[in-house]
């Protein structure tokens, strides 16, 4: 995506990661049996994509990739997993990829049964289409009356070769044999519409489920009915039988009911009520294992198994999320890895950005625990609380008392809960003195060590409550905190400061410990929420007029005010270290602000209006819910990975829609061409190599090329080792021997030859360096950049020897040696390389000391070089002390 303001088609800050909270959907699941590894899968639908799941551990196995629209439903064989979504279906390999996709349909399809080499599919229409797999060709087209025979379901008949048994929404039931297309038989039905068919254990049985809550167990061979079995919860959703020799069937209801028949005694043995909150999408009892695999649109994927006496199933595994859509959601802890959510079905759940296995339901909440447990109520609904509104959290006593506070929708009470012991608190929290039914809790905070809860009325009162006891510990003002209700509470993280804001206008701030008013001022409209960063002191205020206002609390003053949102602001997060304020609203715009400079920075558009957004302590995500989404959706800050443009959009600029990302981590996106090339923006800043002329600028040199120059000696002798290593004498394959009676080893002759010396003198041979060549060069032209550059790319032993080269004595010549004084001169004069130039000077002076008195010529330029360089340091001196009085002055005035 581009990064530059014109043109850019997303989001510059922001990218979508994956999305959390979301198992399952209305679409019946499909369970498949890898012959291969031995194991089951079981895959539901999530949106536009669909998950896989070990059923051992209900692990997450794979993530296909998204379709276009919403997948409708779904059919699995043992090599692919088929999804329509639309009036177009797709076969997709190894779980997640696209590998065919069969057009034809003219309506939704909704029906999907493989065959073999080939793909059943029925669309709303009633028009059946047989395709080759493969081949992705029709092979037949049968189309029927929707008034005299609307196909619901769908089956192949286990040992029916090339026959299936359609039912219909009229009540009626067709075999057909799809090979020669004739219609072999019609079963009358039972005047009801047929909403499940389901192969029994046994050959030539089939289970029918009606309309009517029936289920018949029907004989297709003889057209007998040998059973029938009623449920009063409804139409009949799903059915399976067990396999592993118990005579069990299972009916699931849209109640979330389900039904457990004994087909020996048919009766029915047992009732596994609220399976599910809402209806039962599919069940399906494992091939010879009791264990049951449930879903339904709760988004809920839940594996019982029936290991009692009685025959009832109990819960083995289970992957859930929120079944309503969100209310509130705040990440927890420091290390950015849980996010708390509350949602309309009553439960405050956590959800893991790291892994599904560390998910974790805190429960619903219960008006009073006690008695249920006591009286062991079965039917928890009318003692549970309403859904939480809003909450607040805070980690640090989380092992020693409550640490999370919660308020509910119309109610004067707030909960807490225990996010270590994963349930509701002991206490809620309310003034004992009230007693009306109208006033309800409307802002909650927790300080920052974890021992007190400060909580807003719609009344206008604001309280504190002890944490580890339950006890009110004072109201803020007389009566009452503002006139109006309460929009906003915040502690500073000191707990000196409390902040409150009132819907009529007014932000007011008191003493945390006495309660006492310290100020009080006026807002421009009425604030809608309220956020305080606690690190910073910022404090983050949205209004009714759709701005937002950010105030410093130790000034109290108004720093920043944005506007540009067009719908209600719902909620606030501001970034880690308090630079980006990020806002959602209404208009379904996410907005960043940057508050350095007061300008926006990135905008987008979403699909679903933002209902929250709150952003991870470590800053590498960004969670966001969504109006009627179950899930939580991470988006990953780019500026932490690359180079990210923050320059402030244009008033004309429009945003554009952004997909929401979906529950896979790796999303395959293809880079265009323009992402390669640099946008105006984007270009690196090349800083040159000085500044400005006047400016005294430093070498990028290592400091072990030019700080130890004037110590090489000391270094060398202390680096020099005591006595040369020693080559050990070779023994040689054959030792010699002295001739004579009794043998003796030869001993080798030794060289004791002190004139022979391994050193070569090279005498006339030697040539002048590169270095001095180039001096003699400069002295002609003036120009030393070249034996500069020389310099400095040889380490300090290359340095000495070559200035020690300089001297006549070595090679050299006094003219050279003027030669490296000029070239010190005009380093000096370029103010460049400065620190170099010093230590090759002070060098060179070190080696040629004795020598530059006797010569006239070199004294002369050694006088003016001596003059350069005390001026320079002068200049640098006055400014050094310039700055430690500054320092020494902010040190210690009392400001």
């Amino acid at each position: 995506m581009e990064r530059g303001t014109e043109g850019r088609t997303a989001s510059a800050l922001f990218a979508g990661f994956r999305a959390l909270g979301l198992f399952s959907s209305d679409i019946p699941h499909v369970v498949r049996f890898n012959s291969l590894k031995r194991r089951f899968y079981v895959t539901t639908c999530v949106g536009k994509s669909f998950h896989t799941y070990d059923v051992q551990k209900l692990s997450l196995v794979a993530v296909s990739n998204s379709v276009p629209q919403e997948i409708c439903c779904m059919a699995a064989d043992e090599r692919l997993v088929f999804a329509a979504y639309g009036n177009v279906f797709s076969a997709f390999a190894r779980n997640k990829e696209i590998v065919h996709t069969f057009k034809g349909h003219k309506a939704e399809i909704h029906l999907l049964q493989p065959f073999g080499d080939h793909i059943i599919s029925v669309d709303v229409d009633s028009i059946l289409i047989i395709w080759h797999i493969y081949s992705e060709e029709e092979y037949l087209q049968l189309t029927f009356d929707k008034s005299v025979f609307k196909i619901s379901t769908i089956l192949h008949p286990s040992t029916y070769l090339n026959k299936i048994l359609l039912g219909s929404e009229q009540g009626s039931l067709q075999l057909w044999n799809v090979k020669s297309n004739k219609l072999l038989y019609t079963f009358p039905g039972w005047k009801v519409g047929v909403t499940a068919l389901q192969q029994a254990p046994a050959v030539d049985v089939i289970a029918v489920g009606l309309m009517s809550g029936q289920v018949i167990i029907h004989n297709i061979k003889f057209d007998e009915t040998l059973m029938k079995f009623r449920q009063d919860w409804g139409p009949i959703t799903s059915v399976s039988f067990r396999t592993d020799g118990h005579p069990v069937m299972a009916a699931g209801s849209p109640c979330g009911h389900i039904g457990l028949w004994d087909l020996e005694d048919k009766k029915l043995i047992n009732q596994m009520r609220n399976a599910h909150s809402t209806a039962i999408a599919g069940l399906t009892f494992l091939h010879r294992e009791p264990l049951l695999v449930t879903n339904g649109a709760d988004n809920a994927l839940r594996i019982w198994i029936f290991d009692g006496p009685t025959g009832e199933g109990r819960l083995l595994k289970f992957r859930m999320g929120h079944s309503a859509p969100l209310t509130k959601i705040r990440y927890y802890g420091q290390n950015g890895q849980q996010i708390l959510s509350a949602s309309q079905d009553g439960t405050l759940q956590s959800f893991s950005t790291v892994h599904e296995k560390f998910n974790k339901s805190l429960g619903h909440g219960l008006i009073n625990k006690k008695r249920v447990k006591r009286k062991g109520l079965q039917n928890t609904m009318s003692v549970r609380l309403p859904p939480i509104t809003k909450f607040a959290a805070e980690e640090a006593r989380e092992s020693d008392w409550d640490g999370i506070i919660a308020c509910h929708q119309g109610k004067l009470s707030c909960s807490t809960w225990n996010y270590q012991r994963s349930t509701i608190g002991a206490y809620f929290l309310k003034p004992k003195e009230l007693k009306t039914d109208d006033i309800t809790a409307t802002a909650v905070d927790i300080t920052s060590c974890g021992n007190f809860a400060v909580i807003g009325l719609s009344s206008g009162t604001v309280d504190v409550y002890n944490m580890q006891s339950g006890i009110h510990r004072g109201s803020f003002g007389k009566d009452q905190a503002h006139q109006g209700s309460v929009r906003g509470v915040a502690v500073d993280g000191l707990n000196q400061l409390t902040v409150t804001a009132g819907s009529e206008g007014l932000l007011k701030f008191w003493n945390f410990k006495n309660k006492i008013l310290i100020h009080s001022m006026n807002l421009d409209s009425s604030p809608k929420m309220m956020l305080l960063h606690r690190d910073s002191g910022i404090l983050g205020l949205a209004l009714d007029d759709f701005s937002i206002s950010v105030l410093d609390i130790e000034t109290r003053k108004i720093v920043r005010e944005f506007s540009g949102h067009q719908g209600q602001i719902n909620d606030m997060a501001f970034s880690p270290d308090g630079r980006w304020l990020i806002s959602a609203a209404m208009d379904c715009s996410i907005r960043t602000w940057d508050l350095p400079s007061g300008c926006l920075i990135d905008c987008f558009l979403l699909d679903s209006a933002p209902l929250n957004v709150t952003m991870s302590p470590t800053g590498d995500f960004l969670a966001t819910s969504h109006v009627d989404h179950l899930g939580i959706y991470l988006w990953s800050n780019i500026s932490l990975y690359s180079v990210v443009s923050l320059r402030p959009l244009p008033n004309d600029y429009v945003p554009s829609v952004v997909m929401l990302p979906g529950t896979c981590q790796t999303q395959d996106v293809e880079v265009s061409e323009e992402t390669i090339e640099p946008s105006d923006e984007m270009i690196e800043y090349d800083s040159p190599e000085q500044l400005n002329e006047q400016l005294v600028t430093l070498s990028l040199l290592p400091e072990s090329r030019w700080k130890n120059l004037l110590n090489l000696d000391v270094i060398k002798k202390k680096n020099k080792p005591k006595e040369p290593p020693k080559v050990p004498t070779s023994a040689p394959f054959f030792i010699p021997t002295v001739p004579g009676l009794v043998p003796k080893y030869a001993v080798p002759e030794q060289n004791h030859d002190p004139q022979q010396s391994k050193v070569v003198n090279l005498g006339i041979l030697a040539q002048k360096s590169d270095f001095c060549l180039k001096l003699e060069e400069g002295l002609a032209n003036n120009k030393y950049e070249a034996a500069i550059n020389l310099l400095k790319e040889m380490g300090p032993s290359g340095i000495e020897t070559e200035l020690r080269s300089l001297s006549p004595d070595c090679g050299g010549s006094v003219e050279v040696m003027q030669s490296f004084l000029k070239m010190i001169g005009v380093m000096l004069d370029r103010k460049r390389d400065f620190e170099v130039a010093q230590a090759y000077l002070a060098l060179f002076l070190k080696l040629h000391l004795k020598m530059l008195p006797s010569e006239p010529l070199l004294l002369e330029e050694l006088t003016r070089l001596s003059s350069q360089v005390e001026k320079n340091w002068i200049h640098l001196q006055s400014l050094f002390n310039q700055s430690m009085c500054v320092l020494n002055y902010i040190k210690s005035a009392l400001l």
